[in-house]
């Protein structure tokens, strides 16, 4: 079979190996579409903070089984699936706390250990889920749909309140969407305009371009009030800072956004407004199952998520020109 690495930052290289065989618990799965997460760009880019080189890439995929045993979860032979990409260790306090989405010793798919970007996998049978009769295209897309929707139950997101976005991403629109569904009021920013043109078709009820008056734009919007709640999606240390700027007295801030460098800020400013401040990593098997349900119903669009589909032999084309995209990209899928 062939397979995708990353040597080393901007350089992606086509490998070939062996077959993989199915161990006890596992099954053998081959891949249908996988997503380009940030985090894979990031790798490729060299700025991702958890990536270490030669790296196999991709978490987010879709994959039909092709070999499986036993099991209890009705998985067989044949069916489309999906599934949970962070492997826990089980041991950590964390674990022992059943908080297995941050384990202290986490290892994801194409970051801390190698990916599914190759045309077969093996993986733990209690990881997979069923597919649910959704479209591959779209299954592909569960995983990173579940980043934004964790973050977004874990602030306890309500109906009624206003949500700032700061990060017209994949991440930072589907954290939109997700407060959408729980029935808040959704602004979304971005430096990009022409990010901020194309999120314009899903909906949100403000859009907001970070052109340096953001501060004043913030003013308006919320009456002088600042939002209930602000999620960072960027993982820049001045879009941090612009989440605790523009929440609200008793407000809360949600960090998704992942970065390597620091900020030296006033944290007084965090007991002056009595912030609650929320750091998200990952999602959970409840996550999962709620999203593909969510997609099943059609609540989650999709269809305008994706903007680029490549072939798997056009792979380095994909990250190449994801890299070099100016906000016309947002979810970019390779068809394995």
């Amino acid at each position: 079979m062939d397979y995708i690495r990353i040597e080393r930052p901007k350089e992606l290289v086509y490998k070939e190996a062996e077959l993989p065989k199915r161990g006890e618990g596992e099954a053998v799965l081959k891949l249908i579409y996988g997503g380009i997460c940030g985090s894979d760009l990031g790798t490729y880019r060299g700025t991702f903070a958890y990536a270490d080189y030669p790296r196999i890439p991709g978490h987010e995929f879709s994959a039909e089984i092709v070999d499986i045993g036993p099991n209890e979860l009705g998985l067989e032979k044949g069916m489309i699936v999906t599934a949970n990409p962070y492997f826990n260790c089980g041991q950590c306090y964390a674990c022992q706390r059943g908080f297995v989405n941050c384990c202290e010793n986490n290892q994801t798919m194409g970051a801390q250990r190698d990916g599914a970007f190759r045309q077969y996998i093996t993986m733990p049978v209690e990881r997979l889920y069923k597919g649910e009769g959704i479209d591959p295209k779209y299954l592909a897309l569960i995983e990173p749909f579940c980043i934004g929707y964790h973050g977004i139950k874990r602030a306890g997101i309500k109906a009624g309140e206003r949500v700032l976005i700061i990060g017209a991403g994949t991440i930072g629109v589907m954290a939109g969407l997700s407060a959408k569904i729980m029935g808040a009021e959704v602004h979304i920013c971005d430096i990009s305009r022409e990010k901020l043109d194309y999120v314009k078709t899903f909906g949100f009820d403000q859009y907001v371009l970070n052109d340096g008056h953001l501060s004043e734009k913030i003013e308006s919007l919320t009456q002088g009030r600042g939002y209930d709640t602000a999620v960072e999606a960027v993982g820049l240390p001045q879009t941090f800072q612009l989440a605790v700027d523009g929440t609200a007295f008793a407000g809360k801030v949600l960090l998704i956004g992942v970065g390597k460098e620091n900020l030296d800020f006033n944290f007084t400013m965090l007991q002056k407004k009595e912030l609650s401040v929320f750091g998200s990593r990952n999602a959970g098997k409840e996550d999962f199952l709620e999203a593909i349900q969510l997609a099943k119903k059609g609540a989650i669009p999709f269809d305008k998520l994706i903007t680029n589909v490549y072939k798997f032999k056009e792979s380095a084309e994909a990250f190449r020109e994801f890299d070099a995209s100016r906000g016309n990209m947002l979810k970019v899928l390779i068809e394995f």
